[in-house]
């Protein structure tokens, strides 16, 4: 059995998944879809900023689910 983990909130770092956004287009798509469901910029808080908007818990939760869930993609993809 394997099995992948993924941090919580209190790991937030602005820049966070930046490698993954600007290396496969899928998470791009994914980042893309996170903003148009929210109805704001959640990409630009997690790769941009500023830090004190990340640490709210109603950008923390979403950043940190997109970042995941784009890493597990790729990962699926992968393997």
């Amino acid at each position: 059995m394997n099995a992948i983990l993924f941090p919580g909130q209190g790991s937030q770092i602005v820049g966070m998944g930046s490698e993954f956004y600007n290396n496969f287009e899928i998470v791009k798509k994914i980042f893309k879809e996170a903003d148009d469901k929210l109805n704001y910029k959640i990409s630009k808080i997690i790769l941009e900023g500023p830090e004190d908007q990340l640490k709210l818990t109603q950008n923390t939760q979403p950043a940190i689910l997109t970042v995941s869930y784009s890493i597990f993609s790729v990962l699926k993809k992968r393997i």
